[in-house]
């Protein structure tokens, strides 16, 4: 039986209804959609525009098609940069996530004074970044640095840390431990999520502390580490002021050469904006692709509450 046809009336008092509520909607939405369009959309289009032009700012662009982003195969600091900044993402950024899990387990227990010690953790990384690369800077020193202090107290040969081409890249990531505060905040929130129902009868069931972290709190978790790796990954491509404050713009020898500082160097020390725009959409283009990545792994470990576990 075919449904009965609204009166007119009904329908154009239904249609007002509708608009007006989705008018209200448009109204509320309108600065974020304003600013969007205006500081983030547009300005991308802009740089797309320039990715495909040629501009040194002093003289009118003009459009060279792909030419800035068939350029970069034969970029050797292109290349290096990539690599330099990889290195850093996919080494450090397991360090990263390692040691804020590590605190934040710590941390988690209930002790006397917990919330001091969390703050003690935390503080680094609230430390101004230009504070923080020059304390850091006198930490690694060669000739008077406590880390080079510390090696000898363990027996160990000194370094010279950021001034050497072989250990500049392990030492910013040695450096970037200090500044785990955000993440530890994060997995400690997560951890304190886990329900304690759960581990207290794996415990009468005779689960281990091994067993109960590897199969109840890390499913329970794998939401939070997903979205830190996620954020960290992208912000780990995206490193630049310790670059160009500790390393003179990426030395010694480029061999911190990160993708952002490279960028930098492209479009406000040889003003070659339209190729710095090439490889701005590279770099999108680089973090859009691993995002999706991460977003499609995620199905097969992380665990949602109420969705059945995977083996």
């Amino acid at each position: 039986m075919a449904a009965t046809a609204l009166p007119t009336g009904r329908r154009r008092r239904i249609s007002r209804m509708w608009l007006r509520e989705n008018l209200d909607a448009y109204v509320f939405l309108a600065p974020w959609l304003i600013g969007f369009i205006i500081l983030t959309a547009g300005p991308m289009l802009g740089s797309l525009g320039l990715a495909l032009s040629n501009w040194d700012m002093i003289n009118p662009p003009h459009l060279i098609g792909l030419a800035n982003f068939s350029g970069l195969v034969n970029d050797d600091l292109f290349w290096t940069s990539l690599y330099n900044t990889a290195y850093y993402t996919f080494i450090g950024v397991p360090v990263f996530l390692i040691s804020a899990l590590l605190a934040a387990l710590a941390l988690n227990q209930k002790l006397r004074w917990i919330n001091y010690y969390r703050t003690i953790v935390y503080l680094p990384s609230v430390t101004p970044v230009v504070a923080s690369a020059f304390l850091w800077q006198w930490i690694f020193n060669p000739d008077f640095g406590l880390a080079n202090a510390g090696l000898h107290v363990l027996g160990l040969p000194p370094s010279n840390w950021i001034w050497d081409p072989t250990t500049v890249k392990p030492s910013l990531i040695l450096m970037g431990i200090w500044g785990i505060g955000p993440q530890m905040v994060i997995l400690l929130a997560g951890l304190q999520n886990v329900p304690d129902q759960l581990l207290e009868a794996a415990n009468v069931d005779g689960a281990g502390a091994w067993s109960r972290f590897r199969h109840i709190t890390i499913p329970m978790l794998s939401p939070t580490l997903f979205f830190c790796l996620v954020v960290q990954i992208i912000g780990s491509f995206q490193i630049f002021t310790i670059v160009y404050i500790m390393t003179n713009e990426g030395g010694p020898a480029n061999a911190s050469l990160m993708y952002v500082m490279y960028l930098y160097r492209v479009a406000w020390e040889s003003l070659r904006m339209g190729y710095a725009s090439a490889l701005a959409w590279i770099l999108f283009a680089i973090i859009l692709v691993i995002t999706v990545i991460q977003v499609r792994l995620a199905n097969r470990w992380v665990y949602y509450e109420g969705q059945e576990m995977r083996g």
